[in-house]
C-alpha cells in the first residue's frame, strides 16, 4: 500500500530541510565580502529594467482616452506648451479645444516594482530556495490587460473598481495556490523533464527577443497618445529617432556580450578583466544613456525616447493603497465571477514559478542544499495575496533572472573557492612540484576552502569527481607531469554556486530603491532597454541543450565532426544523429506551435499550459517512437529505470553490432556523471575499439575507461 495522504507534508518537509541551512545561507552572504555586488548588480539590472518596461506597457493599456461632448474655453497663458498636449484652433483670446484627454493608467511602474521589491524581499528572507528570482512577469501584464477591458466595460464596476475586483480575484488565486501547495501538487514537478524546462526557457528568449525587435521598429512609429504635429514625430526625425535606436540597441547588446566574456580576453591584467565582466554590464547601460546625451543641443526634445513613469508620489501612483476598502463595494455575483481568472492565474503561476525554480537549480549547477518547491509554492500564494490587498499586480518566479542568477553565482563561487585554494597550494606545493595524480594532494585543501554544512545537503562536488592524470602532452611520462595550479587548477574544479540570501536581498533593496530614483530611471533610452532584452534572452541561451542540438542541426555535415573536438555533450556520441535531428525537430516545431499561440490576444497567456501537455506526451507518447536509451539521453527522466547491470549493457551493445567491448580490469571502478567548471558533463562510459560515429561522419578515437580531459586544456 502507499504512503498515506499527509496535507501540508511537503511543506513541512521543506521548512525543515532550509532552515538547517537557513544561518549558513546569511553566513555564506556576508563571507563573501564585496564580490557579493557583482552578481548582485548584475541581477539588479536583469530584474529592474523588464519590470519597468511591462509597469510602462500596464500604464499604457489601462490608461483611458475620452472626447469632450462641447467646445472648452480657456485663456491662453502659453498656448506652445497646450500644442504639445491638445490639438486646438486658436480664435483671437481664446482655444477651443477638440480633443482626446487621457486619464492615467490604474497601474504604473511604480506599482510592478513596488511588487517586485517587496516580493523579492520575502522570497530573499523567508523562501526557501533564495536563488529564485521573482517580479512581475509579462503573462501577469497580459491578464491584467484582460481583466480590465473586462471591468471598465461593466457598468457595476468601471475603471474606478478595477482594483478592488482585482483584489478578490488575487484572494482567489491565492486560495488556488494554497490548495495546490497543501496536496503536494510540486512532486509532479519531476515529471518537468529537460525537453518542458528546455523548451520553455528558449520560448521566454524567443519572446523576449521579439519585445526587442517591437521595440525598435516602434521607435519609428508615433507614440499613442502623442501629438503626431510636434517636431520630433515629424517623418526625418522619426527616422533619425529609429536609426539612432538602432545604434543604441546595438551597440548595448554589442559591448554587453564582450564584457560578459572578458575574462578569456588576452588584453588587460586579470583583475582588470575580472572588474569588467563582473559590473560590465550595469556600467554599459550607464555608458549608452551618456551617449543617448551626446546631440541632445542639435536634435528636438524627445529624441531618443526615453522611460515613462509618473511621480511616486503623484495621486495616480498611491491610490492604490487604499483599495482595501473598495473591495466591499464589488457587487457578489463579480465576487464569484472572479474565481475563473483566479484559476487561470493560479494555474499559471503554479507552472512559471515550478519551472523558473526548476531551471535555477538544474542538475548541472550541483547544489548542495535541498530544494523547496512545495514552502515556495505556498509563499508565492501569500505574494500573491499580500499584493492584491494593496493593489499590486502579483510577482513569481521569472525566467530568464532567475538561472542568470545562478549562473552569477557560480562565477562567485569559483573566483572564491579558486582564491583560497591557490593560496594553500602556493604553501603545500613548494617543495613537490612534480604530480602525478593531484587528487590525492588536493582532496583535503578543498575541503578545507569551506566549513562543511549540515543535514541535508549534500557533500561536495569533489568528492565525487576522479582524475586521469595532469594535463601534459603525449611525450611526457605520467610520472614527470608537473601540476600548475596557475593553470590546472580550473580544470579541477566542478560547478558550484554561492548559495546565500544576501544577493537576492540586496538586489531586492535596490529595485525598490528605484521608485525614488524614477527621475533618474528616466533618463535611460527605451532603445537601450530593447538592447538589454536582447541581451537577457542570449544570455540564457548557453546551457540550453534544445539550443545546442539546435546549432548541432543546422552545421554542415562536413564539419560536424568537430564537435567532438570541442567540449560537446555525451549524446552527441551515444545517439545517432538522425534521432537527435528528429528530436530537435519536435520539439522546435511545438515550441513555434506554442509561440503562434502566444499571439492570440486573450488566450495567449495560457501558453503555459500547451507546455504542460509536454508531461504526459514525454511519458506516454514520445517513448513509441523514439528508442527508451536514446530518449534518457536526450531527456532523462527521474521516474525512469534506465540503467541495466554491466553484462546485460555490454551483450546488448555487441547485439546492436556496436563493437566488441574493450575493458581493463583495473579500470572497473564506476565513476559517478559530474559537471566540470568549463561547464562539460562528464561520464563514467565503456568504450568501443574500431567503433565509428559515423553519425557525425567522423572516426571515433578510443578513450580509456576514465574521466577524460577537457579539449581545451591540452597544451
Amino acid at each position: 500500500m502507499g504512503k498515506p495522504f499527509v496535507p501540508l507534508h511537503g511543506v513541512a518537509t521543506d521548512i525543515k530541510a532550509r532552515l538547517a541551512c537557513y544561518k549558513q545561507d546569511w553566513i555564506g552572504g556576508f563571507n563573501s565580502g564585496y564580490r557579493i555586488l557583482a552578481p548582485t548588480a548584475y541581477i539588479f539590472f536583469a530584474s529592474a529594467l523588464p519590470v519597468i518596461a511591462f509597469g510602462e506597457q500596464l500604464e499604457r493599456d489601462t490608461s483611458e482616452c475620452y472626447a469632450p461632448t462641447f467646445p472648452v474655453k480657456i485663456l491662453i497663458i502659453d498656448y506652445h506648451v497646450l500644442y504639445s498636449v491638445f490639438n486646438f484652433s486658436c480664435l483671437e483670446n481664446s482655444i477651443i479645444l477638440s480633443c482626446i484627454l487621457w486619464t492615467d493608467g490604474v497601474i504604473t511602474a511604480v506599482q510592478t516594482l513596488s511588487s517586485t521589491a517587496i516580493c523579492g524581499i520575502l522570497q530573499s528572507v523567508i523562501g526557501g530556495q533564495p536563488l529564485l528570482i521573482v517580479g512581475v512577469s509579462e503573462p501577469t501584464s497580459l491578464m491584467y490587460t484582460f481583466m480590465y477591458h473586462f471591468v471598465k466595460g461593466r457598468t457595476e464596476l468601471g475603471s474606478e473598481l478595477f482594483l478592488a475586483w482585482v483584489a478578490w480575484v488575487c484572494v482567489w488565486s491565492a486560495a488556488f495556490l494554497f490548495i495546490l501547495a497543501a496536496i503536494g501538487a510540486c512532486s509532479f514537478i519531476n515529471r518537468f523533464t529537460r525537453i518542458s524546462g528546455e523548451l520553455f526557457g528558449m520560448l521566454i528568449a524567443v519572446l523576449f527577443i521579439q519585445q526587442a525587435v517591437k521595440g525598435v521598429v516602434y521607435e519609428f512609429w508615433v507614440p499613442e497618445r502623442e501629438d503626431p504635429t510636434l517636431e520630433q514625430f515629424q517623418h526625418a526625425w522619426r527616422f533619425g529617432n529609429g536609426m539612432f535606436g538602432i545604434v543604441l540597441t546595438f551597440g548595448l547588446l554589442w559591448t554587453a556580450m564582450k564584457s560578459r566574456r572578458a575574462r578569456s580576453c588576452r588584453f588587460a591584467s586579470g583583475s582588470i578583466r575580472g572588474f569588467i565582466a563582473d559590473y560590465g554590464v550595469p556600467l554599459l547601460v550607464v555608458l549608452w544613456t551618456l551617449v543617448s546625451y551626446a546631440f541632445r543641443a542639435s536634435v528636438p526634445e524627445g529624441i531618443p525616447r526615453r522611460l515613462f513613469s509618473p511621480n511616486p508620489w503623484s495621486p495616480a501612483a498611491t491610490r492604490h493603497w487604499t483599495i482595501l476598502l473598495d473591495m466591499f463595494k464589488i457587487p457578489y455575483i463579480f465576487i464569484l465571477a472572479a474565481v475563473l481568472p483566479a484559476f487561470v492565474i493560479a494555474v499559471l503561476y503554479y507552472f512559471d514559478h515550478s519551472v523558473s525554480a526548476q531551471l535555477a537549480q538544474q542538475e548541472e549547477f550541483n547544489l548542495r542544499k535541498p530544494t523547496a518547491y512545495h514552502y515556495d509554492l505556498l509563499l508565492v500564494g501569500g505574494m500573491v495575496l499580500v499584493c492584491g490587498l494593496l493593489g499590486l499586480p502579483p510577482s513569481h518566479g521569472v525566467i530568464p533572472q532567475s538561472p542568470m542568477h545562478t549562473k552569477a553565482l557560480v562565477t562567485l563561487k569559483k573566483e572564491l573557492v579558486r582564491n583560497k585554494l591557490v593560496k594553500r597550494l602556493k604553501s603545500n606545493l613548494k617543495q613537490k612540484a612534480s604530480v602525478a595524480n593531484p587528487q590525492t594532494d588536493l582532496q583535503d585543501e578543498y575541503q578545507g576552502t569551506e566549513s562543511p554544512l549540515p543535514y541535508p545537503c549534500t557533500p561536495r562536488a569533489l568528492k565525487e569527481l576522479q582524475f586521469n592524470s595532469v594535463p601534459r602532452s603525449p611525450e611526457i611520462p605520467k610520472e614527470d607531469a608537473v601540476f600548475d595550479f596557475e593553470k590546472h587548477i580550473d580544470l579541477l574544479l566542478p560547478v558550484e554556486v554561492k548559495e546565500q540570501r544576501l544577493s537576492n536581498l540586496l538586489q531586492s533593496l535596490m529595485v525598490g530603491g528605484c521608485i525614488a530614483a524614477m527621475p533618474a530611471l528616466k533618463r535611460i533610452p527605451t532603445s537601450v532597454l530593447w538592447g538589454y532584452f536582447a541581451f537577457m534572452a542570449i544570455e540564457g541561451l548557453p546551457g540550453n541543450q534544445f539550443w545546442e542540438r539546435v546549432c548541432l542541426l543546422v552545421t554542415a555535415p562536413s564539419r560536424r565532426h568537430k564537435v567532438l573536438r570541442n567540449n560537446h555533450l555525451m549524446f552527441v556520441r551515444t545517439v545517432p544523429f538522425k534521432v537527435i535531428a528528429c528530436f530537435t525537430l519536435f520539439q522546435l516545431a511545438y515550441m513555434l506551435s506554442c509561440f503562434a499561440w502566444t499571439w492570440i490576444p486573450v488566450g495567449g497567456v495560457m501558453f503555459p499550459i500547451l507546455i504542460m501537455l509536454l508531461i504526459p506526451a514525454r511519458q506516454h507518447i514520445l517513448p513509441r517512437f523514439f528508442n527508451r536509451k536514446h530518449l534518457q539521453e536526450l531527456d532523462a527522466a527521474d521516474y525512469e529505470e534506465t540503467a541495466l547491470p554491466f553484462d546485460l549493457a555490454v551483450k546488448e551493445a555487441e547485439a546492436e553490432g556496436l563493437g566488441k567491448v574493450n575493458v581493463e580490469a583495473q579500470d572497473e571502478e564506476a565513476m559517478p556523471k559530474v559537471v566540470t567548471s568549463n561547464q562539460e558533463e562528464v561520464r563514467h562510459s565503456y568504450t568501443f575499439r574500431g567503433q565509428t560515429d559515423s553519425h557525425l561522419g567522423a572516426p571515433t578515437p578510443h578513450f580509456p575507461h576514465q574521466a577524460h580531459v577537457p579539449a581545451s586544456s591540452a597544451p
